[in-house]
């Protein structure tokens, strides 16, 4: 009886242990693109009781050729967002942006609006669906490369909804990329790069610094030294120094993987904890 006893007991405390999140698919109309896209929401068990929350909610972008199942079923841990969940106590939205959006409201493709879809339709639906903090100081929003920059840009467009973001491996100057697999992607979404280099720079991140720094958005940036974009990482980290720009800057060991930004993601999450701590405090002041 005593071995029986202990056995649940030790089974009791490793369930307390394992991710208890909830995982959603929500199927969202966008009437700006005229079609329904998916994105996965990630509840902490904790949001079952009914008495608890609002909940600050994380916006987690995929990267180029991803969808909004990504990040959910392909980083070697793979209840990482469950257990991200529970233990930060928050929601995580990981909406589906398009294989190569660079989540942009194109100028030249209406079906590719995700600006539009990302900072309003989605961020509706789910603040009309679950219990979140529907203010900025609730509101966090990041991503892997493509979403990287994805993450950034939304943060300087709408600097009203969110309270902090983040790049992991950001692709953070598309008006430098000339990658065979990557140019053509961006040309859908911003027209011929030959005819429309100034649009090119007016969207990407790294020319967007002096719009970053009136916006007070809190700020992390990340990226492997193995990376092929590490070197656009580092001119973003130089003009953020140089305008004098509050942010986290992190380097470690690491390439384009998807073990790199399973082991960031935490780094971020911790970051934006400490942001809105600070936030509330200054609150109460």
């Amino acid at each position: 009886m005593t071995f029986i006893r202990y056995t649940l007991a030790l089974l009791l405390t490793l369930a307390l242990f394992t991710a208890q999140a909830k995982v959603d698919t929500l199927a969202i109309r966008s009437p700006s693109m005229q079609k329904t896209l998916k994105a996965g929401v990630v509840t902490p068990d904790s949001y079952k009781k009914k008495k608890n929350g609002p909940y600050p909610v994380l916006y987690l972008l995929h990267g180029y050729s991803g969808n909004f199942s990504n990040w959910l079923k392909v980083p070697p841990q793979k209840d990482l967002l469950q257990t991200m969940a529970d233990k930060y106590q928050l929601i995580i939205v990981t909406p589906d942006g398009g294989f190569g959006s660079w989540y942009f409201d194109s100028p030249v493709d209406k079906a590719s609006q995700y600006e539009t879809f990302i900072t309003q339709e989605l961020r509706q639906e789910i603040e009309n669906r679950y219990r979140t903090i529907s203010e900025r100081s609730g509101r966090f929003i990041s991503g892997l490369s493509m979403g990287g920059h994805g993450a950034l840009y939304l943060s300087a467009r709408h600097p009203e909804l969110y309270l902090a973001a983040g790049s992991m491996s950001g692709s953070l100057n598309v008006s430098g990329i000339d990658r065979k697999n990557l140019l053509p992607s961006i040309e859908a979404v911003l027209g011929p790069k030959a005819e429309n280099e100034q649009v090119y720079k007016a969207n990407s991140i790294v020319h967007m610094v002096p719009q970053l720094k009136q916006n007070g958005v809190h700020l992390i940036i990340d990226c492997g030294v193995d990376d092929f974009l590490i070197e656009d990482n580092r001119e973003m980290h130089r003009r953020l120094v140089y305008e004098k720009v509050p942010h986290d800057y992190i380097e470690r060991p690491g390439a384009h993987s998807w073990a790199y930004w399973g082991n960031a993601l935490e780094y971020h999450l911790l970051f934006f904890q400490k942001v809105r701590a600070e936030d509330g405090q200054q609150i109460l002041k």
